[in-house]
């Protein structure tokens, strides 16, 4: 899979889970071409993941954060509007978005900005546009789920 094809899939999906299992498609799963038994590190393909997973994390069309399940989940820009309507139904922690920084001495470090600090202004007024429904339709029957236990 190239890198155009990783943002494809997740284009096409809108909302997808970097690996494990949940209610919405496995990005891990799909480059592997089936459901992975334990870590992915230890794929046969776990370093064409690692290197794709890199390259839509890196994208600027895609929010990287904790919605499903608090798994790394990655949200295509075309559902932020979506997203955003059914905000105050969601923890603000799920929808902080995740930014991997590389320090000087090589160390990898996860780094959030707060929802909706990163939201584009044009995203927020799209999202007042939608009614709850259609957000929800929008985003997919999992996010009903949301719903419950929210913060």
């Amino acid at each position: 899979m190239t890198r155009t094809q990783a943002l494809a899939f997740v284009r096409k999906h809108g909302v997808v889970l970097e690996a494990g299992r949940g209610p919405v498609v496995s990005f891990a799963d799909e480059v592997a071409g089936g459901p992975i038994r334990g870590s992915w590190w230890g794929h046969p393909k776990g370093r064409e993941i690692f290197a794709l997973t890199r390259a839509i994390r890196d994208s600027t069309d895609v929010c990287v954060c904790r919605l499903v399940g608090g798994k790394i989940t990655y949200i295509h820009r075309r559902l932020w509007p979506a997203l955003v309507r059914i905000a105050p139904q969601v923890s603000r922690r799920d929808l902080a978005m995740l930014h991997e920084v590389h320090t000087a001495k090589g160390r990898h470090e996860v780094h959030e900005t707060a929802f909706p600090e990163w939201v584009p202004i044009q995203v927020q007024r799209q999202a007042q546009e939608l009614t709850e429904a259609k957000a929800v339709a929008a985003l997919g029957k999992w996010s009903s789920g949301l719903f419950s236990g929210a913060a």
